[in-house]
C-alpha cells in the first residue's frame, strides 16, 4: 500500500490497516510455516507496509496532540 493513500485516512482507518496487516501478515507466517507459499518475498513487503502504516499512525497521532 502506498503512503499516499495511508495520509488520507483517521486515525481509527488506520489503526484498522494496521490490524488487517498484521493478521495478513500472520497468515504468510503460518503459510511459510507449512511450506505453503511459493514467493517469500510477500512476506517482506508485509512487514513494511505494516511499518509504514504505524509511521504514519504515529505521525498523526503526535500532530494530534500537539494541535491540542
Amino acid at each position: 500500500m502506498k503512503s499516499t493513500e495511508l495520509r488520507k485516512k483517521d486515525i481509527a482507518g488506520l489503526q484498522t490497516e494496521v490490524k488487517e496487516l498484521q493478521r495478513a501478515h500472520f497468515g504468510l507466517r503460518m503459510q511459510k510455516a507449512t511450506q505453503q507459499i511459493t514467493n517469500t518475498a510477500t512476506l517482506r513487503t508485509a512487514r513494511r507496509d505494516i511499518a509504514r502504516a504505524k509511521t504514519i499512525l504515529v505521525e498523526k497521532q503526535s500532530a494530534d496532540k500537539s494541535a491540542t
